[in-house]
């Protein structure tokens, strides 16, 4: 699925036509992104069973166009894939596959395979479980997650990819739980163009507090031991809106293993406590260690506040006062949240862009309603573009110049609207991500440099 705008679009359209119809510059790729949630893990490998073209689309525009993020051990180019053509259509792609599962056990030094489907071989009933369970009966690491597009984007992909590995991979557990141990399912890897960043501040907290943290993702994760040791840990953390939920259940299921649901993503010191002081509770950790922890982080945090404020004391009247956020509800909760409850900022318009299960909607509403004490703040779910921007242009930004935090989608209409764009979520194509993080205490820092830089730079 590649990131194109339409040629052409109707003078008017609803946000009802837009769903059933065509959506104009999407913020998400197919259910086979999924292949680079099994990249971010460690050591690990995934095997696309798809149309020629498929995986680079995916990889091209989840991790270049992107925050230009790179593909990592076992992602992008690595990625093998079965090119399935017509005769795969007519004859069937199980042996094909076979053949490259074969070959890529040879070439390629990984932990484990996942083996991610694409349209073609879910449409024409390829049994790829059968030739994935064949390889698992001869002892080799394998999995499978069934990804094709019509089953939807890469955040259920992604469900998809975790639940797998614990079905397939993980056996049977019934120790006993290693007390302060977590495992942390939050943000979506390579979606999130941030998320090695914000992974690793969160880990830092969770650390922070005595707390032994199963990351499962990124460069701080020890890859598949980790995993392995899912059901050992004390409980899980979910930190999103919904993702990560039915992973969490599934766990629960399997292990009799609680959970601890968190929607809000923590930007700043406020929500950074309430956050840990959350955490701490449900963990049997001790308050004592958990406020000190938070007292040294606040000393430092609002020292830099400290210097922050003649900045924002002197230029008050220059900067803008409403803004926009257009993005995954997970970033879009979050920054919400900080820039309402922390920077007094009024909110425009939020618009959430992944279409999140309808099921988990009105959670994610009644989170937007209870933004502050005296706010609340209506959200659209909107994956079209041009309905997007028809809802920016419309929005009352007062009379100063906005802040739009949306993606590159949005660069246009807000010099149109002379405004001020930070890009915060896919694609970010203006934006060379390596460790920065938004989320925590030092997140936080970075993000109001982010902001204020450019904000102070459309100005001049």
């Amino acid at each position: 699925m590649a990131i194109l705008a339409l040629k052409s679009r109707p003078t008017e359209i609803t946000p009802d036509a837009a769903k059933s119809g065509a959506i104009e510059l999407v913020r998400y790729v197919c259910a086979i992104g999924a292949m680079q949630t099994a990249a971010a893990i460690p050591r690990v490998v995934p095997i696309t069973h798809c149309g020629p073209g498929c995986a680079d689309k995916q990889y091209m525009n989840l991790t270049f166009y992107n925050g230009f993020q790179g593909s990592g051990y076992g992602g992008g180019p690595v990625v093998p894939s079965t090119n399935a053509s017509q005769r795969e259509v007519i004859f069937g792609g199980a042996d094909r596959l076979r053949e490259l599962i074969e070959s890529s056990q040879l070439v390629l030094d990984a932990d484990l395979f996942v083996v991610l489907t694409g349209c073609i071989p879910d449409l024409v009933g390829d049994d790829v479980g059968s030739v994935v369970r064949d390889f698992q009966k001869r002892g080799v690491p394998i999995v499978y997650a069934e990804t094709g597009g019509f089953r939807g984007n890469n955040f259920t992909g992604h469900e998809a990819v975790t639940h797998a590995i614990i079905e397939q991979y993980l056996g049977p557990w019934d120790g006993v739980r290693e007390q302060g141990t977590v495992n942390l399912w939050s943000l979506l890897p390579y979606q999130n163009t941030f998320w090695r960043g914000d992974l690793e501040e969160i880990k830092r907290l969770l650390e922070g507090i005595g707390l032994n943290v199963n990351v499962l993702f990124g460069p701080d994760s020890e890859g598949l031991s980790e995993w392995r040791n899912i059901p050992r840990a004390q409980f899980n953390l979910v930190l999103s809106p919904w993702l990560g939920l039915s992973t969490a259940e599934l766990l629960a299921r399997r292990y009799e293993q609680p959970y601890l649901h968190i929607p809000v993503v923590p930007i700043g010191a406020r929500e950074s406590g309430a956050f840990l002081r959350k955490v701490a509770a449900f963990a049997g950790i001790s308050a004592d260690v958990v406020e000190a922890f938070i007292a040294k982080e606040e000393k430092r945090y609002y020292n830099y506040i400290d210097g922050f404020t003649d900045f924002y004391s002197e230029y008050w009247w220059g900067l803008p006062a409403r803004f926009a956020v257009i993005g995954d509800s997970a970033y879009n909760l979050a920054l919400t949240k900080f820039l309402v409850t922390q920077l007094g900022l009024i909110p425009a318009k939020q618009i959430v862009t992944e279409d999140p299960p309808v099921e988990h909607r009105e959670a994610i509403q009644a989170e937007f309603r209870a933004i502050d004490d005296d706010v609340s703040v209506d959200v659209e779910f909107v994956e079209d573009s041009y309905t997007i921007h028809q809802a920016l242009r419309n929005a009352d930004f007062g009379h100063k110049p906005p802040i739009i935090f949306g993606t590159t989608w949005e660069r246009d209409l807000v010099k149109e609207m002379k405004g001020s764009l930070i890009e915060v979520g896919f694609p970010a194509s203006y934006e060379v991500v390596l460790s920065r993080s938004y989320v925590g205490y030092r997140g936080a820092l970075s993000l109001l440099e982010r902001i204020y830089t450019t904000v102070v730079s459309h100005s001049a």
